[in-house]
């Protein structure tokens, strides 16, 4: 995995999690990390047991130079589509940074520009780059213990297993139960009932 895209500039890595889910926010983090940060484990965080994220998390928020985490809710996805709400959410971690980077990494194929920063957008950007895997495990622990949260209010629905995305579970639970505030509206929440 590459340490750096261009090393001669201050890159954060830029990931989302929580795109593919029927309720609950999306998720996203940038971090900047330094040089040796010793992080052996770093990878994908869909690769990654949720036990070796959860071990990962503290170690990169304590080596990393900067990071930043932040949400957008189901009522501004539902305003806005889930591609700009990720944007959006890239763009607020990236504004929490108490470093200003020179560069942003982002994983995926498309991006709306950060003022004044300019970006790569790179394809499995979390499995190349480290401080991408990086902003990829924070952002997806952080919406799991999210979700956990949540669960704890909607229980019908399982999210502290399923963590609001399409599982079998999850649509039987809709069918039986509805829809809640949690749930995206702009969603194909429910099968055709008719």
């Amino acid at each position: 995995m590459n340490p750096f895209f261009d090393p001669n500039k201050i890159e954060a890595g830029c990931d989302e999690a929580g795109r593919g889910c029927l309720a609950g926010p999306v998720v996203a983090a940038a971090v900047i990390l330094p040089k040796n940060h010793g992080i052996d484990a770093l990878n994908d965080s869909k690769q990654l047991t949720e036990k070796k994220r959860q071990e990962l998390v503290p170690l990169i928020k304590e080596k990393a130079l900067a990071y930043g985490i932040a949400f957008v809710d189901q009522e501004k996805i539902d305003e806005i589509n889930i591609l700009n709400a990720s944007f959006l959410a890239m763009h607020k971690a990236v504004d929490v940074l108490k470093i200003r980077p020179e560069l942003l990494l982002i994983d995926g194929n498309r991006f709306n520009p950060y003022p004044e920063i300019k970006h790569e957008c790179i394809i499995k950007g979390d499995t190349l780059f480290q401080s991408i895997a990086a902003a990829s495990i924070l952002a997806k622990e952080a919406r799991d213990d999210f979700m956990r949260d949540l669960h704890l209010k909607e229980p019908a629905y399982n999210w502290q297993k399923n963590k609001g995305y399409p599982t079998k579970e999850h649509k039987l639970a809709l069918i039986e139960n509805g829809i809640t505030k949690y749930h995206r509206k702009s969603f194909k929440l429910l099968p055709n009932l008719d």
